[in-house]
C-alpha cells in the first residue's frame, strides 16, 4: 500500500451507462470515467442487456478512471448498481444463460407465473414490502427458470445462479454468489423485516433457494477483486448499494423531513423511516442499507418514466434531449402528457395504463408538448412525495440528483409544483459517491459528505 493519502474507487453500474469515480478523503472526485451500455428491445415490452457487456463496461471505466493514477493508493472499492434487473448463469463456467432482464422489462405482465401469484398478492406485499408488479425480480426469476430449468433440477443441484447486477459483478470480481441486502429487498423474494429469503415467497414463484445468492449486509463481507486491471488482485470491496440507496446515503438522507428524488431513466423517491411498519399500498417498504448489524428501512415510490420521457420526445422531435428544456414554452396551453409507456408505477401501480397526450389543438406547437413532458415529470414526483409525506410526516426539503436534476427549468417547475424547497446536489454521480462514502467509512478512510444547495 502506498504511503500517500488513500483513495476510494467507486463503480456505478446504471441502466444506460457505467461510471467510475476516484474519491479522496475530503470527498472530492479526482478522476472519473463513463461508458454507455446498450439496451435491446427484441419484442414489445421486453428490455434486455448483455451481462458480459456490463462486466466489460466496468473493466473499461475502471481502466480509464485510473489512467495516470497511482493505483497503489486505491484502498477500497464501492459498488452502486441498478436494481431489480436479473439474469441466470452457470455456476461452474460463469457463462450467462440469459440476457439481463432489465427492471423496465414487462414480459412477465401476462405470464402464468405472475398470474399464479395473483391470489397471494397481499401476502407478497406484506412480507416483501413490494406490490405484485413485473418490475420486480421474482416474476423474472420464474420466467428465466421456466425456460432454462423447467423442472428446477439444475437449480436444486446448485448448478445455476440467479442474480441481480450487484450479484453478477461480485461473482465476476471474486467468484462468490452474494447479494447485498438492499438489492435483495427489491427482488420480492426477501422478508424485508427479517432480511432473509422467505420460503413462502420462493414457493409462490417456484424459485429454489439453492439458485439464490447469499444475502449479506451493505458492508459485506465481500471477496477481494480480481481481473480489474490495472488494480492488483485483492483490493477489497467494502460497500455495495443499490443506486437509489447510494444516492440517498450520499445526500445524508436519514435526516428527518427530507426526501430524495433521483431523476434518471425513471425516478426513485425515497425517505428513511424509523421502523419497518406497513406502508400505504401506493408505496414500497425496502431496506435502504444495513450497517453495524442493523437494517435501515426506507419508504419508496418508483416512477417508470422520467428521463425516458425526455429522451422519447427528443427523438420524436429530432432534437437532442439537452435542448428540450430550451424548447419548452412557458405554458403547455392545456396539453397534458401521461408517460405510461410501460404502465404506471407509484403511487398508482397500474400495469394496464397506456401513454397518451391530450388537449391538442390546431394551435399546439412543439414547445407546448415539451412543456407538458417536463410537467409530467414534476407532477409524478410530487404525487409520490405527497404519498411519502403521509407516511413520514411533513416533508420540507426535496433532495434532487440524477441527470435531469441539472435542468434548471425542470427543478424550478418541481419547486413550483411541490411548494417545497428543492435542493439540487452540487456533485455529479451521487450514486457512485454514496458507494464511495460507505466504502471509505468501512475501510477507515472516510470520504466526507456531499453537500447540497
Amino acid at each position: 500500500m502506498s504511503t500517500a493519502e488513500p483513495l476510494v474507487l467507486a463503480v456505478d453500474q446504471g441502466t444506460s451507462a457505467t461510471k467510475a469515480i476516484l474519491v479522496d478523503r475530503h470527498g472530492d472526485i479526482v478522476a472519473r470515467a463513463s461508458a454507455p451500455v446498450a439496451l435491446a428491445t427484441p419484442a414489445p415490452g421486453w428490455v434486455e442487456q448483455s451481462a458480459e457487456e456490463i462486466w466489460d463496461s466496468c473493466r473499461r471505466v475502471v481502466a480509464a478512471c485510473l489512467d495516470g493514477q497511482d493505483v497503489a493508493r486505491v484502498a477500497t472499492i464501492g459498488l452502486s448498481t441498478q436494481r431489480e434487473s436479473l439474469l441466470l448463469w452457470d455456476r461452474a463456467t460463469g457463462a450467462p444463460l440469459s440476457p439481463l432482464l432489465g427492471w423496465l422489462d414487462r414480459r412477465t405482465a401476462g405470464d402464468h407465473a405472475l398470474l399464479r401469484a395473483g391470489p397471494d398478492a397481499e401476502l407478497i406485499r406484506e412480507v416483501s414490502g413490494l406490490p405484485l408488479d413485473p418490475m420486480f425480480s421474482a416474476p423474472k426469476a420464474a420466467w428465466l427458470l421456466d425456460r432454462h430449468d423447467p423442472d428446477r433440477r439444475r437449480s436444486r443441484a446448485g448448478e445455476l445462479c440467479l442474480g441481480t447486477v450487484d450479484s453478477w459483478l461480485l461473482f465476476k470480481l471474486g467468484g462468490a454468489h452474494l447479494i447485498e441486502v438492499g438489492n435483495a429487498a427489491r427482488t420480492q423474494l426477501l422478508d424485508v423485516r427479517r432480511c432473509v429469503w422467505d420460503e413462502r415467497l420462493t414457493r409462490i414463484f417456484d424459485v429454489p433457494h439453492e439458485v439464490l445468492p447469499q444475502v449479506v449486509p451493505s458492508q459485506g463481507p465481500f471477496p477481494g477483486t480480481r481481473g480489474l486491471a490495472p488494480l492488483p488482485d485483492g483490493v477489497p470491496v467494502t460497500a455495495v448499494l443499490g443506486d437509489s440507496h447510494a444516492a440517498l446515503f450520499a445526500h445524508a438522507g436519514w435526516q428527518r423531513g427530507t426526501v430524495k428524488a433521483t431523476y434518471g431513466t425513471g425516478s426513485s423517491v425515497m425517505a428513511v423511516i424509523p421502523t419497518a411498519t406497513r406502508v400505504s399500498s401506493g408505496l414500497c417498504l425496502t431496506v435502504a442499507w444495513q450497517t453495524g448489524g442493523c437494517p435501515t428501512w426506507a419508504v419508496e415510490g418508483n416512477i417508470r418514466s422520467t428521463g425516458a420521457t425526455v429522451n422519447w420526445l427528443a427523438g420524436l422531435l429530432g432534437r437532442p434531449p439537452s435542448e428540450l428544456a430550451e424548447l419548452a414554452a412557458d405554458s403547455s396551453e392545456g396539453v397534458t402528457m401521461v408517460p405510461a409507456f410501460g404502465g404506471l408505477g407509484a403511487p398508482w401501480w397500474d400495469e394496464n395504463a397506456v401513454g397518451l397526450i391530450s388537449g391538442i389543438t390546431l394551435g399546439t406547437e412543439a414547445g407546448h408538448i415539451a412543456r407538458a413532458a417536463l410537467e409530467s415529470i414534476a407532477f409524478q414526483v410530487e404525487d409520490v412525495v405527497a404519498a411519502v409525506e403521509r407516511e413520514t410526516g411533513p416533508v420540507a426539503r426535496l433532495l434532487a440528483d440524477g441527470g435531469a436534476s441539472s435542468n434548471p427549468v425542470l427543478m424550478q417547475l418541481q419547486a413550483d409544483t411541490s411548494g417545497r424547497a428543492v435542493e439540487r446536489a452540487l456533485a455529479r454521480d451521487l450514486s457512485a459517491l454514496g458507494a464511495a462514502h460507505l466504502a471509505g467509512l468501512t475501510r477507515g478512510c472516510g470520504t466526507g459528505p456531499t453537500w447540497t444547495g
